[in-house]
């Protein structure tokens, strides 16, 4: 093994969050929706996820080699269309290398399963939110979907989860993926709060943040190095504040307002 091989490294993980939602802009779509609560994308979310997908290709200086994604329908076909501005060839949306990278769904990336997050009209009477793992798959772009993955979260929270549970999720997941693929970087596409927990969790300082644009999304890095036995030492994840404005990210420092949360993600 060469000397080369055990100098640091690092991991990098951005953690974006899902396109423009039709019922945020049709209010009318939801009177006859089957699934009021899986909304899917307008056309401009669609367009806003392939040019995203194009900026990261062109500003990230990293690759991304995996992708993770909440079962929610806006943030399935938000990663079809970041995936294709990542991947396709002369940015042409229907050609895809799929060797480029892999998508898994992850349940521990949903939404708040509250109602906080979801319209209490809008959710399940029962509160069994259903997904077919398959169907999910099908929506992502052909050829990407990696079936070998094991999802961190086997099954969907309860409905009615507090805040600070699913804060929690967010980091546990975040945490679990980064660990699981320590030398891949990976694009997880999730719902504002998952956002903005990946800003206020891993900032050096104490932060609210109050406002996540649609497909803003946050950096994550921290270093990495492979041992003699072939084990990987990993250092503390950093979010790296000076992009995230740029991208869409509001925030301020915890001492100057009460704290605040991101709603109907």
């Amino acid at each position: 093994m060469s000397r080369d091989e055990f100098k640091p490294r690092y991991q990098n993980i951005v953690v974006m969050r899902h396109g423009d939602r039709i019922d945020n802009f049709e209010p009318s779509w939801a009177i006859n929706a089957e699934r009021k609560w899986d909304p899917p994308l307008v056309e401009a979310g669609k367009t806003r996820s392939f040019n995203t997908g194009r900026k990261l290709r062109q500003n990230l200086g990293f690759p991304i080699h995996r992708v993770f994604v909440s079962p929610f329908l806006r943030c399935l076909q938000t990663v079809a269309g970041v995936v294709s501005g990542l991947c396709s060839q002369n940015h042409d949306p229907t050609r895809i290398d799929p060797t480029i990278l892999k998508v898994s769904v992850e349940y521990g990336l949903c939404e708040m399963l509250n109602t906080t997050a979801i319209r209490p009209a809008m959710a399940p009477e029962d509160g069994d939110f259903t997904f077919d793992i398959s169907e999910c798959e099908a929506t992502l772009p052909r050829g990407t979907v990696d079936p070998t993955v094991e999802p961190v979260y086997q099954k969907l929270p309860r409905w009615e989860e507090t805040v600070a549970a699913a804060r929690n999720r967010y980091v546990d997941v975040i945490k679990a993926l980064a660990d699981k693929y320590p030398s891949e970087n990976l694009l997880l596409v999730t719902h504002a709060e998952g956002v903005g927990v990946s800003v206020s969790e891993f900032a050096k300082e104490e932060l609210t943040v109050y406002e996540v644009e649609y497909c803003a999304y946050s950096e994550l890095q921290r270093s990495i190095s492979l041992g003699k036995d072939n084990t990987y030492t990993t250092g503390t994840f950093q979010v790296l504040l000076g992009k995230v404005v740029e991208t869409g990210i509001s925030y301020y420092p915890v001492s100057s307002t009460n704290e605040d949360v991101p709603s109907e993600s």
